[in-house]
Parts: C-alpha cells; sequence; structure tokens
C-alpha cells in the first residue's frame, strides 16, 4: 500500500485542494496560500464566532441585566458590553497555552493603549510613525541587516521622543500614562 495522497478536485477553487489518504480514507482541505489561510481564520469566521457567543451567553445575559430594576435603560447597555467582552477575553485566555495567553496579554494591553492614546488625541500614530520610517531607504545601506539596524533604531528613538501630534508628549509615555488610567501597566 502506498502512502501517497489522493487529490481531488475542489469546489472551492484554486487555493485549496481536498486530499484523500488511501490508507486511513482521512479527507483533508490542504490550503496552498498560508495567508489566505490566516485571513480566513483569524477575520473571516468571527461573525460565525459571534454567532457562536450569542448561543453561549445572550439569552442569560440579558436576562440577568433585565432583572436589574435598578438600572437604567444606559446603564444596562453598558452592563451588557461588559459583560460580553469580559466573557470573550475569558476564552481567548483560556484557549492559548499561558506562556502564550500571557504574550497576548502583554500585546493586548500595548495596543489598547495605543488605540486610547489615537482617540484621545484624534491621531493615528502607527500612521506618524510609518511616515517617520519613510526617511530610511534601503539602497542608503549596505546591507540588510544594516538596515535592519537603522529602523530599530529609529524605532526605539521614535516611540521615546516628544511627537507633536501629543503636544510633545512621547507616544511611550503617553500609552503607559493610558493604560494606568486602567491599571493595566501594572
Amino acid at each position: 500500500m502506498t502512502n501517497r495522497r489522493k487529490t481531488a478536485k475542489n469546489e472551492e477553487g484554486p487555493d485549496t485542494r481536498v486530499e484523500i489518504n488511501p490508507e486511513t480514507g482521512e479527507i483533508s482541505t490542504v490550503f496552498n496560500d498560508e495567508e489566505m489561510v490566516a485571513q480566513k481564520q483569524l477575520w473571516e469566521k468571527n461573525p460565525k464566532r459571534t454567532m457562536a457567543m450569542r448561543d453561549l451567553w445572550y439569552v442569560d445575559m440579558i436576562q440577568s441585566v433585565d432583572e436589574d430594576e435598578s438600572m437604567s435603560p444606559e446603564g444596562k447597555r453598558e452592563m451588557a458590553f461588559m459583560m460580553a467582552t469580559n466573557s470573550v477575553l475569558d476564552i481567548v485566555m483560556d484557549a492559548l497555552p499561558e506562556d502564550l495567553a500571557m504574550e497576548l496579554s502583554f500585546c493586548l494591553d500595548s495596543t489598547l493603549g495605543l488605540a486610547i492614546v489615537n482617540k484621545t488625541n484624534k491621531v493615528d500614530l502607527m500612521d506618524e510613525y510609518y511616515k517617520a520610517l519613510e526617511v530610511l531607504k534601503r539602497e542608503d545601506y549596505g546591507s540588510d541587516d544594516e538596515f535592519d539596524r537603522a529602523v530599530e533604531a529609529l524605532e526605539e528613538h521614535w516611540w521615546s521622543i516628544g511627537q507633536p501630534a501629543l503636544k510633545m508628549r512621547s507616544a511611550n509615555d503617553s500609552i503607559i500614562e493610558a493604560l494606568a488610567k486602567y491599571g493595566l501597566n501594572e
């Protein structure tokens, strides 16, 4: 018996193919484009995940919020949002091994801090940072390593110096301050 997999024509298109293991009969989908796989897995499934989470929590959550007659309608909407958001964060952290969950939590906190600074200051710091990077040209450096070191140096410098969009506060200090408001930099 051979270990070769048979490939079947796939209705989904040229980005995927179905393979059948002749020994086990196992059917698997093989993706030809890893970027497409990431796009589908990370973003395109979110509406389906949202429906699954609705089925998990919505009725119980709304019933719990509605039972509290002391809350205003706005308070109830805010409580429902807070409960749903907390539940999603719990699921995400529970779904990962502890080391990855720790890494994700630090990245999430940094991203939240950046988003808060952007909203508060009506700015897009990433856009401002990318504009600053445009001064570096690969052809000005003797090697990719030299260019990479220049990019790293500029990045470290840019985030730590005063930025006009932040009234000359540094982006790092602004993010740390934003996180402190929520106890997220402890």
